[in-house]
C-alpha cells in the first residue's frame, strides 16, 4: 500500500531541501547592573518561588543548512522554572527524534513538517519551535526576501515596545520606568506580587509620576496560591489602570485563571501556562483569559504563533509578544509583530538587548525611541556573530545530518 504522506514528501518537492542541523548551547550573563538589581529584590527580580539563581540566559542556537549552501537561524530560550526542559534535553529531542521529519525536507513545507512533527512526537513544543523558527529565516536566505513577507508582510516599519520593569521598592521601579519613559517607551510591564500593600503603592506611585497616559501591564509571575488572593491583588491595583494582568496564580491552575478573570474587570494573560496550541485554545475555552501571550519558542515556532494570533482574533482577544531572548529570537518577534501589528493590540515586550551582555549577532538591532526597527536583508536580516558563538558555547555543537 503506497504511503500517500510519503508520496507527497518526495514526489511534490520543490526548492532546496534542508542538509544539516548544529546545535549550539550557549549561557550568555546578564549585565552586572541588572544581577544587582535582581538581587536587591530577592534574586530573581520577579514573585516566581524559585530556589535557583538566575545569573543569564541558557539558550540553543540552532542552523539549518540546506543543499544550496544558505543558513537559517533559530534560538530557544530555557529555564527551568518555566519552560522544564533543559538545553541538554532540547538538544537530544531534535538529535533522536524531530531531526529526521527536517532534514531532506524543504523549509518552505513548515505545514508539512510541523503535521509530521506533531503526529510522530508529543509535545517538545521548545524544541519543535526552534526548529520551525529557523525554516522562517532559510526561507528568506534562499529567496532573498525578509521573513516577514512569509507571515503576511510588513505593515509597519518601526515595532513598539513596551520596557520592563523588575519587582523592587516602589521608588525604585518608578524610578527605572521614568529612564525608560524618557528614552521614549509608554508602555511598561510591571513585576509585582510581594504583597497587595506593595502592589497599590507602586501602581499609585507610577501613575502619579508618569501620569495617565502610560499603558500598564503587570506580571505576578504566579505569586498566589489561592484564587481569592488573586482577586484582591487585581482589583487593589484596577482603579490604576491596567492593559492586563499576567499569570496571578500557579502554572497548570487553568481553572484558577478562569475564576479570577470572571471576577476582575483586567484581562488576564497566561505564560507560564502557556506552550502549546491546545493550552491556548483550553484557556480561552474556559473564559480564563483575555490576552494570548506568545514567546519565540512557543507555543512551537512561527507557524504555530500565526494560527494562534489568528485563533485570538476570531475570538476576540488581543495579543502580546514578549521575551528576554538574544539577538535571533529578538530579530524573529520583531518581524512577527511588523507583520500581524493589526492582531496585537499591546506593545511587543523585547529586554534582551538591556539585561544581556551580548545577543551574538554582528549587526546590533536599532531599539531607539522604545520602539525597534526592522532588520534589512534576508530572513531574519541578522547575522551570527561566531566569535561570540564561540565565546559563549557551554559544550560541543551537536550535528545531525
Amino acid at each position: 500500500m503506497v504511503n500517500p504522506l510519503k508520496s507527497i514528501v518526495t514526489d511534490h518537492q520543490k526548492g532546496p531541501v534542508i542538509t544539516g542541523i548544529k546545535l549550539t548551547p550557549v549561557f550568555v550573563p546578564f549585565h552586572s547592573h541588572v544581577r544587582e538589581i535582581m538581587e536587591a529584590s530577592g534574586g530573581l527580580g520577579m514573585a516566581i518561588p524559585a530556589e535557583e539563581p538566575w545569573p543569564g540566559v541558557d539558550a540553543v542556537i540552532c542552523e539549518l543548512t540546506s543543499e544550496d549552501g544558505s543558513s537559517g537561524l533559530g534560538e530557544a530560550l530555557v529555564w527551568l522554572p518555566e519552560t522544564g526542559v533543559s538545553m541538554a534535553q532540547v538538544i537530544d529531542a531534535v538529535q533522536c527524534c524531530l531531526g529526521k521529519y527536517v532534514l531532506g525536507q524543504s523549509p518552505f513545507y513548515v505545514e508539512l513538517i510541523r503535521h509530521r512533527m506533531d503526529i510522530n512526537i508529543a509535545r517538545s513544543e521548545v524544541a519543535k519551535g526552534l526548529l520551525d523558527m529557523a525554516c522562517y529565516d532559510l526561507m528568506g536566505r534562499i529567496t532573498g526576501r525578509s521573513a516577514s513577507d512569509f507571515m503576511g508582510g510588513r505593515v509597519l516599519e518601526k515595532v513598539p515596545l513596551a520596557a520592563l520593569i523588575p519587582l523592587a521598592d516602589p521608588e525604585k521601579m518608578v524610578e527605572l520606568a521614568v529612564f525608560f519613559h524618557d528614552e521614549g517607551y509608554t508602555s511598561f510591564r510591571l513585576k509585582l506580587g510581594r504583597s497587595i500593600d506593595d502592589d497599590v503603592k507602586t501602581m499609585a506611585l507610577m501613575r502619579k509620576t508618569l501620569g495617565p497616559e502610560i499603558r500598564i501591564r503587570v506580571d505576578y509571575n504566579q505569586a498566589y496560591n489561592r484564587a481569592a488572593t488573586a482577586i484582591r491583588a487585581i482589583k487593589a491595583i484596577e482603579p490604576y489602570g491596567l492593559d492586563y494582568a499576567e499569570q496571578p496564580v500557579r502554572n497548570g491552575d487553568y481553572l484558577g485563571m478562569a475564576a479570577v478573570q470572571k471576577r476582575v474587570d483586567a484581562p488576564l494573560m497566561a505564560h507560564e501556562d502557556c506552550f502549546s496550541l491546545t493550552d491556548i485554545a483550553t484557556l480561552i475555552e474556559l473564559q480564563a483569559i483575555g490576552v494570548v501571550g506568545l514567546n519565540p519558542e512557543r507555543p512551537g515556532g512561527v507557524t504555530a504563533a500565526l494560527r494562534a494570533l489568528d485563533y485570538a482574533e476570531m475570538r476576540g482577544l488581543g495579543a502580546v509578544l514578549h521575551s528576554q531572548p538574544l539577538g535571533i529570537a529578538s530579530a524573529m518577534l520583531i518581524h512577527l509583530a511588523a507583520a500581524r501589528h493589526y492582531q496585537l493590540g499591546h506593545a511587543t515586550e523585547l529586554f534582551g538587548q538591556v539585561m544581556i551582555e551580548d545577543d551574538l549577532i554582528t549587526e546590533p538591532i536599532d531599539y531607539s525611541g522604545g520602539s525597534a526597527g526592522i532588520p534589512e536583508g534576508p530572513g531574519w536580516g541578522i547575522t551570527l556573530d561566531r566569535d561570540a558563538l564561540d565565546k559563549y558555547a557551554t559544550g560541543p555543537a551537536a550535528v545531525i545530518r
